[in-house]
């Protein structure tokens, strides 16, 4: 079974991915790793949506709403650039504690996606850096996708749709009926500072924003996270439980 990850690059966010970039290296032993970075993308021709700048965000003008980031309507072209196989997607904000294998020992032939079915609404109006934090239906579903690249379903997923469409209907799986889209144990894609701690995460989903951010220096693993990013730096690790305030990398 041919196995691939992807994982959204935002600009603003380099840091945070570099960390889900080294910790899924660490984690996934055969599976080949790649970044979804939409400037690359649109020089391709595969991603051709109109986009505005309003309030200082990035707008999508299809959906007529705001993009917390680059990758959140790309990611659905995954299928299509992954070929065949399994093809895991992840957002960047995310820290990889258990091997992917688990994951993908997980993948049901019969499903055409596998997620973290979330009963999510959430309560703030911002987050992360100041972004507008959006309600849509299944919200935080598509922020970890295990997707059959092979399943007949998926042959709906066309470039064109994922150009055309609201992001709002691509994010509740719009071109799949709710027998295609199987669930996954709520560990790979557990939110912090949402969801109360009741098992060993494999994925820790910084949602609200990750621990180099004012305000989330102490959020559940913010340790073992920062720990990633000097390793990456090529720093010493702080004390347990001991704050940085990081400056981002170039």
């Amino acid at each position: 079974m041919m196995r691939s990850a992807w994982i959204g690059y935002e600009p603003r966010e380099a840091e945070a991915f570099a960390v889900a970039r080294q910790t899924l290296k660490k984690k996934s032993a055969g599976v080949s790793i790649h970044a979804l970075h939409l400037e690359t993308l649109r020089k391709g021709g595969l991603y051709t949506r109109p986009t505005s700048t309003v309030r200082g965000q990035m707008w999508d003008d299809i959906s007529d709403a705001p993009m917390s980031t680059e990758f959140a309507i790309s990611r659905f072209l995954v299928p299509y650039l992954a070929r065949s196989g399994w093809a895991l997607f992840m957002d960047c904000d995310m820290l990889v504690r258990h091997d992917v294998s688990e994951l993908f020992a997980l993948a049901d032939p019969s499903k055409a996606v596998m997620c973290v079915q979330h009963q999510y609404e959430p309560a703030e109006h911002t987050k992360m850096d100041g972004q507008a934090q959006t309600a849509y239906a299944r919200k935080n579903w598509s922020s970890v996708i295990l997707f059959n690249c092979d399943h007949p379903a998926n042959q709906a997923l066309t470039v064109e749709l994922v150009n055309t469409v609201p992001g709002r209907d691509l994010h509740r799986f719009c071109w799949l009926t709710d027998d295609l889209i199987g669930a996954l144990p709520g560990k790979w894609n557990y939110l912090a500072e949402v969801q109360a701690l009741t098992e060993d995460p494999a994925i820790v989903h910084y949602t609200l924003g990750h621990p180099n951010m004012p305000g989330h220096e102490f959020a559940p693993y913010a340790h073992e996270w920062r720990s990633e990013l000097l390793q990456w730096l090529g720093e010493s690790v702080p004390a347990r439980g001991r704050p940085t305030t990081w400056t981002k990398a170039a």
